[in-house]
């Protein structure tokens, strides 16, 4: 694997070695947690693969910051550890030499595709909303927490991509890109989320079938599938199938040689919320997900384009 994250970093011209061990660790978190879409990276030209890393390598550090605090670890000690990460990220952005690992790759890549500094404060504001908030009044309220947890990312990685027509003309589909993939991550890990303490199903979608968050944990104790609680995941997966639907065009819109990649992306995780629906919204029992096998059928096609792709780009 290192040979392999070598020959990347090679492509992308990072040379001096402590840089390349900060995109090394990037790579790791990345690929330790975000399996899904790892695997669908794989696929982009190899020149390209760190910044998607650093930019996704940033985003889980900071969210297990969040999310696996460790035991003993109080929330003011989580939000005096987003302080010091708000005060690195700071100074990296602003071009001062930055002490963590994984904002010197980001600030890196940050200079290297001019992206604005407002996304990574949109993006620190939303984790900020995760150590106070537990609940969503409604999708408005629910979407303004994940334009900064998510459809920044898509913005984010439209640059390193790269567009064949104006960048503004694709950012609304990448935008939702990024909230249909999060959409369903909340939607499979409803029961991991409560045991955080959060409720990402929004309170009127589940007022208006009889359901709350009383109930919710009730079925993530039991391991029941209720039918008002599946009548609300229903309703969502509906929404997250629209979002699906808003960002498709998008991929047209990407460099030839990124497009496989972003399709990989796309075809993989909705076909995670196609397992939710197969299974009657049952998201207690399982924990739903592509198969090993299925990422590999979907990546291999995928490369076989983006390897056309790459020798048609060249002159």
């Amino acid at each position: 694997m290192r040979d392999t994250a070598g020959a990347e970093l090679d492509a992308a011209g990072i040379g001096p070695v402590p840089l390349r061990d900060d995109y090394l660790l990037c790579r790791e978190l990345h690929a330790r947690h975000g399996r899904t879409y790892f695997t669908a990276t794989r696929v982009l030209p190899p020149s390209r693969r760190p910044s998607v890393h650093a930019l996704y390598g940033f985003a889980r550090w900071v969210d297990d910051i969040v999310d696996e605090p460790g035991p003993g670890t109080s929330t003011a000690d989580q939000h005096a550890r987003l302080d010091a990460v708000e005060e690195d990220l700071r100074r990296a952005l602003e071009g001062e030499q930055p002490r963590e690992a994984v904002h010197r790759a980001l600030a890196h890549t940050v200079g290297r595709h001019a992206l604005p500094s407002s996304y990574f404060r949109a993006f620190m504001r939303s984790m900020r909303m995760d150590l106070t908030v537990t609940a969503y009044t409604d999708l408005g309220h629910l979407r303004e927490y994940m334009y900064g947890s998510a459809a920044v990312i898509g913005l984010q990685v439209l640059p390193v991509l790269g567009t064949v027509v104006p960048r503004e003309q694709a950012a609304p589909h990448a935008a939702a890109l990024g909230e249909a993939f999060q959409l369903t991550n909340f939607l499979r890990d409803a029961a991991e989320d409560l045991r955080r303490g959060r409720v990402y199903l929004p309170q009127d979608v589940l007022a208006a079938h009889g359901a709350d968050r009383s109930l919710l944990e009730h079925c993530a104790r039991s391991g029941t599938n209720d039918r008002r609680v599946r009548a609300a995941l229903a309703e969502m997966v509906q929404v997250n199938h629209r979002l699906y639907d808003l960002a498709e065009p998008g991929i047209a819109m990407l460099d030839p040689v990124s497009r496989p990649c972003v399709a990989t992306a796309f075809r993989l995780y909705r076909a995670i919320l196609e397992e939710i629906r197969a299974a009657e919204h049952d998201v207690w029992r399982t924990r739903h997900g592509v198969s090993d096998a299925r990422k590999t059928a979907a990546a291999v096609p995928a490369l076989a384009r983006a390897l056309w792709a790459r020798a048609l780009s060249r002159p």
